[in-house]
């Protein structure tokens, strides 16, 4: 018997005949069939190889490992390396040239190879060490890169490219302070996100004893309840509403003018809060940045000793007082071009202001601005006019160095002539034409400041305005903001500071202040964060100096944190999103009205 066999897919093939002896056709079929898958394997290499035999074997070729760069995290600017190992395979010899494939110009990295081309013979593996460089402006975040390598034949490793990776911490090269007027977290805050997200605000309030709801009022002068009036938030307010720790003495603080107090209107004056319909801008940026609802000011009242502390952590009238400037001056005029008849009190450690005769207020003491000239760091103080209570450098006698011109008392210093910048919207112009120094105060007019009775609604347009100009910019990748508000103007607020007041301690009789609200606002601020760690103006100054590798003042700076609870540096950067606001930079810069006072008690 025969059995024939044909080659499946090619019938134009000759059939196989296998001849079998009848009794064993079973087991002769079987070995038939071997055979056959033999020959069909054959057959198949044949074709796969262009139809003709062949044998395939592994020609000289070599491999690529790299160790883990060390360090893996590293401060942007700092340096990582990695021994990159090639081993030639089946006799290869040859020059290998290493590279970093599709580095981004965006990562600010660059490689280089101690060793490259990397020389290859007699079977020996070569070794090159590969060194990661970072720049201020590389971003934080996880970072990839490739390694691979080439011959002249253009040959890549066997093993293909090598991934690594590599941690970077960003760094701050700009700081921008934008410092509002006269709110508390409870009054200016009443965000439901907020809210929901943690955020510590109250919708009651304690008067002795008594729970009074929080009533909705406008931010500004307009709309269907005005904010027609002011209430007091000199230090003899702060002891009223603080009331030994127990936080219910709010209606106590004194209410003008008198035709919109009561009883003539607006029951309850301290207990209100602001419609979130007129900060919207602000609640956009708590929201998807970080708020911090544990803020404190650190002085405990009013603005002109406020400004003190955001530019120098003080408002001691020199460097060796025990003293603080308590009050606003008693004259409009503030600082080393005030009148000489102006004088503001001045508050001892056990809380007195009449131990100590009220003094003229122009001080002298070193203020961060001194660390900045030292070290070269530049910076601007943005103000709407000279010689008011919240231009803090007015104050400083050697930044002001006051000179009589045309009768009247003149700052004439370098550094005022240089840094202090006026009108306030030129910020605006500078970010636009990329002149914003590395430190920079922000002081709103009296219209956009966000104060009672004096403001126009404008307030969450004019810090949004500033965010849009930075966060559109180029410097949005390495800038910090920090918005905050200068005292509690004598809105209620239901928690209490952490009062020294031991007549020994640092700033005892006077820090610290109720809460303000604390937005922060950058790339590698934590998103959508409720930071609950205490915080207050000299956080700020601990912040830059941290930054810029700044020695200490050794005054609200030295006992404070440093911000650090609020940034992740290590983050994938946010991408910034306008902040959608009712008034644009244009109305700021275009608007020529006079600059008004926005803390005139």
């Amino acid at each position: 018997m025969e059995h024939t066999l044909y080659w499946q897919g090619d019938p134009a093939m000759s059939p196989l005949r296998f001849p079998f002896v009848s009794g064993t056709s079973a087991l002769r079929l079987s070995m038939s069939l071997i055979i056959f898958g033999l020959l069909s394997l054959s057959l198949l290499s044949m074709t796969a190889c262009g139809g003709s035999p062949s044998s395939t074997s592994a020609g000289p070729g070599y491999t690529l490992t790299a160790a883990a760069l060390n360090p893996a995290s590293i401060t942007a600017g700092a340096t990582s390396s990695a021994a990159i190992t090639i081993t030639p395979a089946t006799g290869y010899s040859g020059s290998v040239s290493l590279s970093c494939p599709n580095l981004a110009s965006a990562m600010a990295i660059t490689c280089a190879f101690s060793t490259n081309p990397v020389v290859l013979s007699g079977g020996t593996a070569g070794i090159s060490t590969l060194t990661v460089t970072t720049t201020n402006n590389t971003p934080g975040g996880t970072q990839s890169i490739s390694v691979t390598g080439s011959d002249v034949q253009s040959r890549a490793p066997s093993n293909g490219p090598q991934a690594l990776s590599l941690i970077t911490a960003a760094v701050f090269q700009h700081i921008v302070v934008i410092f509002q007027e006269n709110r508390t977290p409870d009054n200016l805050f009443h965000d439901q996100t907020l809210i929901n997200n943690g955020a510590d605000i109250s919708f009651t309030a304690n008067s002795f004893g008594t729970t009074i709801p929080l009533s909705p009022i406008d931010l500004g002068t307009a709309g269907a309840n005005p904010q027609n009036y002011d209430l007091s938030h000199a230090h003899s307010a702060f002891v009223s509403m603080y009331d030994a720790g127990k936080m219910d003495g709010a209606s106590l603080i004194p209410c003008t003018p008198a035709a919109n107090c009561p009883p003539n209107a607006h029951p309850n004056p301290q207990f209100m809060y602001v419609m979130p319909s007129d900060v919207q801008p602000y609640f956009a940026l708590a929201e998807q940045y970080t708020f911090g609802d544990r803020m404190f000011q650190t002085n405990q009242g009013p603005s002109f000793p406020a400004h003190q502390f955001i530019l120098s952590g003080t408002s001691a009238p020199t460097a060796t007082s025990p003293l603080f400037a308590a009050e606003n001056p008693v004259q409009t005029t503030a600082g080393c071009i005030a009148a000489l008849t102006n004088t503001v009190a001045m508050i001892d450690a056990t809380g007195s202001e009449t131990n100590s005769p009220p003094e003229y207020p122009c001080f002298d003491h070193p203020t961060l601005t001194d660390l900045f000239d030292t070290a070269g760091i530049t910076w601007r103080y943005y103000a709407p006019s000279a010689g008011s209570i919240w231009t803090a450098p007015d104050a400083i006698e050697h930044i002001c160095q006051q000179q009589t011109i045309n009768g009247t008392l003149t700052c004439t210093g370098p550094d005022w002539t240089n840094n202090v910048i006026i009108p306030e919207w030129m910020v605006l112009e500078d970010i636009s034409n990329g002149n914003l120094p590395q430190v920079s105060w922000i002081i709103p007019d009296g219209a956009a400041s966000d104060h009672a009775e004096s403001n126009n609604g404008s307030g969450p347009s004019w810090v949004a305005s500033i965010v849009n100009a930075i966060g559109n910019s180029q410097y949005w990748a390495n800038t910090a903001i920090i918005i905050t508000w200068d005292d509690w103007g004598g809105w209620y607020d239901h928690v209490a500071p952490k009062v020294v007041d031991d007549g020994v301690s640092w700033g005892s009789g006077y820090v610290y202040g109720f809460r303000v609200p604390l937005v922060v606002v950058s790339p590698y601020a934590k998103a959508a964060t409720i930071d609950h760690t205490t915080h207050d103006f000299g956080s700020v100054l601990k912040f830059v100096e941290t930054t810029f590798n700044l020695p200490s003042l050794n005054y609200a700076d030295a006992p404070a944190d440093d911000l650090s609870s609020c940034f992740t540096m290590t983050q994938t950067p946010i991408k910034f999103q306008t902040i959608p606001a009712a008034l644009d930079a244009a109305h700021f810069i275009n608007d020529k009205s006079p600059p008004t006072d926005p803390d005139d008690d």
